[in-house]
């Protein structure tokens, strides 16, 4: 019965206490959060002298509102004397000392915190933080200083770094973020990432754009030639500001200095012609072929200069045909000395287009395809691709029943497959040509579920297109006269073609094709260089055709042309960001929003 009875007592005084001290925790904490130090301060500490580490920052900081420095002093002083490996607790005496006004007592403390130490991260941290607070950088610098003289397993880059930039210290920043790339490779991107946003997103200076950034990666590079990390960083940076000209010059160094076969030179060729650089990929293309025959990549980097050759006549107005002549000599030169291969199959295809499209030689361009087609064997997928191919160009002399039944054999042979949808597409789009409505309209409907979302997108648009402009009125005459224009352009008969679609306009008042006139005008400015021009018409379909077919399409093409050709790129960062904002279910989200932080200055690997 004793026994029982002292437990309960026990219980009971525990519990006591322990609704005391809750009691107690709850009004400090109420009166500290509504600032009335002088209430709080009174529980606080009684709730300190039984737990002095749990209170000690709330009580502190009663007593520094209330001006009580002497018993602040004190409390510090023993916490100091309880546990002296607390070194950040002389950053709270040495703030004490500030507030009295005593500055030679406060700058001995902060000295004697640096001093006193442990350096292990689970003591430097806390000490670095507490200078932070108080907006003492120099002081919390010289700790990760200490931490990283003492132990080479951590020294502190990123925390260093971070420091020096809220000092604007970026100089100085920017090398910690390379010492950590020094000190281990695997750091790179961390780095980047980092030093891209610590730089800022300014358009002219910010992130990887600042020159500082540059300046400093030069150096170390000549510091440290052996440190090949700095080289390709350097190339990572040049290419991300499309200075591909210092990109080549690094490149070629770092080729030849690591004694390599041309990979690099080789993948900044490709980068180059994606961005419509072909000088630099062509000075590409004749460095690795200068390394002679034996070189790998000479084969295809002489198959390759042409392709890029071939992109950069045809997305000009109007190239010289000597220029074009010339191309399709060393093009059939090259198949020759390569043969006939898979390799060498898109320059067959291309100096076939370059006799349709641009040397008035269709006929002989067919017969060229049709040879191949029954003299050698490629995989299904290269000799659909080649149908296609010979299908267009009968499509372009007019014979409408030899390009449809090569249409028909692809669609056939691969029919739930890309290759295959775009083998219909093409067929419908064909009868669409001919004035065949109702017959393009029921493939397009079909084809609205294509695993193509190009395809899909591009056979809804016509769905639409022959349903606005003869769903009403059953009228054909201003439609037929559109997709007479649509095959002009495909012809490269753009003059022609601007004055069909004009005539539309003047011979019929009423109808509902505005929005895909300024479409197809703008494609043909496109087509012709003509940039301003074709801005204006994407403006016209913005203005009056927002919420249409082409008003996301519109945006989109209206922002690359400042991006990529007229040089705005303020311009078109905005129209990118409109395209997220106005068209959030655009097929073109991806690729603005990829754009748009382009433009911004975000690090994209």
């Amino acid at each position: 019965m004793r026994t029982w009875l002292f437990i309960f007592l026990v219980f009971f005084v525990l519990g006591n206490n322990y609704a005391q001290k809750n009691t107690d925790d709850q009004l400090a904490f109420q009166f500290y959060e509504q600032k009335q130090y002088d209430k709080a301060v009174t529980y606080y500490e009684r709730l300190f002298d039984k737990q002095p580490d749990a209170y000690f920052t709330y009580y502190f900081k009663c007593l520094t509102e209330l001006r009580d420095y002497k018993t602040a002093e004190k409390v510090v002083k023993k916490q100091l004397k309880r546990n002296t490996s607390n070194a950040y607790l002389y950053v709270k005496l040495g703030n004490l000392y500030k507030l009295q006004g005593d500055l030679k007592k406060e700058e001995e403390q902060y000295k004697k915190a640096i001093k006193e130490v442990i350096p292990t991260q689970s003591t430097l941290y806390p000490l670095a933080h507490a200078f932070e607070s108080e907006g003492l950088f120099d002081y919390a610098i010289e700790t990760y200083k200490k931490g990283r003289a003492s132990s080479l397993n951590y020294p502190f880059f990123y925390e260093l770094a971070d420091l020096y930039k809220k000092k604007g210290d970026l100089k100085a920043m920017v090398n910690e973020y390379l010492d950590a790339i020094d000190f281990r490779e695997s750091e790179l991107y961390t780095a980047q990432a980092n030093l891209q946003q610590s730089l800022g997103y300014d358009e002219t200076n910010g992130g990887l754009n600042n020159p500082i950034l540059k300046q400093e990666l030069q150096k170390r590079i000549q510091q440290k030639p052996d440190k090949i990390i700095f080289s390709e960083f350097l190339i990572f940076l040049l290419n991300q500001q499309k200075d591909f000209d210092a990109s080549f010059i690094q490149n070629k160094a770092l080729d030849k200095r690591q004694k390599e076969d041309g990979t690099r030179l080789m993948e900044l060729a490709k980068l180059c012609v994606s961005n419509e650089r072909y000088d630099v990929a062509e000075k590409c293309f004749q460095y690795v072929l200068s390394k002679g025959k034996d070189n790998p990549y000479y084969d295809i980097a002489s198959i390759e200069r042409l392709n890029a050759k071939y992109a950069q006549l045809t997305s000009q107005p109007k190239s010289l045909i000597e220029d074009i002549n010339k191309l399709f000599s060393d093009m059939q030169n090259c198949i020759a000395q390569f043969g006939i291969s898979n390799t060498t199959l898109p320059l067959i295809k291309k100096s076939a287009m370059l006799q349709a499209y641009y040397m008035n030689q269709s006929q002989q361009a067919i017969q060229s395809l049709e040879n191949i087609i029954s003299q050698y064997k490629f995989s299904r997928e290269n000799m659909a691709e080649l149908k296609i191919d010979l299908a267009d160009m009968n499509l372009l002399l007019g014979n409408i029943w030899d390009a449809s039944l090569l249409y028909m054999q692809v669609d056939k042979d691969f029919k739930y497959e890309t290759i295959g949808q775009l083998a219909k597409f093409k067929n419908a789009k064909l009868s669409y040509y001919a004035s065949d409505f109702k017959w393009a309209k029921t493939q397009c409907d079909v084809l609205k579920g294509a695993t193509s979302k190009t395809i899909a997108n591009d056979a809804l648009d016509l769905s639409i297109v022959i349903s606005d402009a003869i769903g009403i009125d059953t009228n054909s005459a201003p439609l037929s006269m559109f997709a007479s224009a649509e095959l002009l352009i495909l012809q490269h008969q753009y003059d022609k073609a601007i004055s069909k679609l004009d005539s539309i306009n003047s011979m019929f008042t009423e109808h509902t094709l505005g929005d895909d006139i300024y479409f197809k005008k703008a494609d043909i400015f496109k087509k012709t260089h003509r940039y301003t021009e074709a801005t204006k018409m994407y403006e016209n379909i913005l203005e009056f055709y927002p919420n249409d077919l082409y008003g996301d399409d519109a945006l989109f093409n209206e922002a690359e042309l400042y991006d990529k050709h007229l040089n705005d790129k303020t311009k078109a960062q905005q129209l990118y960001q409109d395209v997220l904002t106005k068209y959030p279910g655009s097929i073109y989200v991806v690729e603005a929003r990829k754009r748009y932080r382009e433009l911004r200055g975000d690090v994209i690997n």
